[in-house]
């Protein structure tokens, strides 16, 4: 860690609140997809790794940093809901709004820097160190910004984990059939890449996931699956087998409903179903990797 990767971590915050938390999520997808395949054209790898998972990370300049500022910009009247995270906060014409986004993408780094210091004897992280800085992010914009608590507060009538359809994360992915299926489709999918092209086969998969969610500016119902696409790739590798893939693809949209019921959808800012998602089952599959169940599979 130095200061000049913190103050472009910080620069980073700033471009990221300023387009939306969204976009510069599905900007990072793009830089993923590019990255992966110049590296499997190529049989080398690069530094460029440094840049969408870095500081312009989901967990820096981009998305955290733009959650931080819509979470802000609602607590000051600016936006109608914390959780927007569609809105494009540059339009606001509010610079305050964000320097807050700046300073959650080097709050994100520093953190980062935080849970990177520990490491499995092999040396490889014990989980996904960005998307647990995303959720601790979240955590943070919450009780800093939000009134509803961690856990936010359901309304009356209305049970935490049973919500009605229309009240959910995704309302049209959000009962156990569909998510199933979805999670089987991704999961076979995610797997066969990873199977194809190893660590740049589950970066890919995560790169075409994260950059699908474009389309829900267009109003097009696509589904959320880039916390099943990035989990059931890593669990193909280190299983050698698609049948993982597949368990995995189904259990992670099982968990990422299950978290948007409990860290979401009750709150008045936004907890990344995704990134606690991801960072739960790769610490799974690291720890069956500890005991000899799997193959550890180190991304970077």
């Amino acid at each position: 860690m130095n200061g000049l990767d913190i103050l472009i971590a910080f620069g980073g915050g700033i471009f990221g609140a300023a387009i939306g938390a969204l976009a510069a999520f599905e900007f990072v997808g793009l830089l993923v997809i590019a990255m992966t395949v110049a590296q499997i054209t190529t049989g080398s790898a690069t530094d460029f790794i440094d840049f969408p998972f870095g500081m312009f990370g989901p967990h820096t300049g981009g998305f955290a940093a733009g959650v931080a500022a819509t979470a802000w910009a609602a607590k000051r009247g600016k936006l109608a809901s914390g959780r927007d995270i569609t809105a494009g906060l540059s339009g606001l014409g509010a610079y305050d709004v964000l320097l807050v986004g700046g300073v959650f993408g080097a709050l994100g780094y520093v953190i980062a820097w935080g849970l990177n210091q520990f490491a499995l004897p092999s040396g490889s992280p014990w989980t996904d160190t960005v998307a647990l800085t995303v959720v601790i992010s979240g955590f943070i914009t919450r009780l800093a910004f939000g009134k509803t608590g961690l856990l936010g507060k359901p309304d009356t009538g209305i049970r935490r984990c049973y919500p009605p359809q229309d009240k959910c994360w995704m309302p049209y992915h959000s009962r156990i059939p569909q998510l199933s299926v979805l999670g089987l489709g991704i999961g076979l999918l995610a797997g066969y890449l990873g199977l194809k092209f190893g660590a740049n086969g589950a970066l890919l998969a995560f790169g075409i996931s994260a950059s699908s969610l474009i389309f829900l500016h267009f109003n097009t119902q696509v589904p959320v699956s880039h916390h099943i696409a990035l989990p059931a790739a890593l669990a193909a590798i280190a299983s050698h087998s698609l049948l993982w893939a597949a368990l995995t693809g189904i259990i992670c949209a099982l968990i990422g409903e299950l978290v948007s019921r409990l860290f979401l959808i009750h709150g008045d800012t936004h907890i990344d179903p995704p990134a606690m998602t991801i960072a739960l089952m790769t610490s799974l599959i690291n720890i069956l990797a500890m005991i000899g169940f799997f193959a550890l599979v180190p991304l970077w």
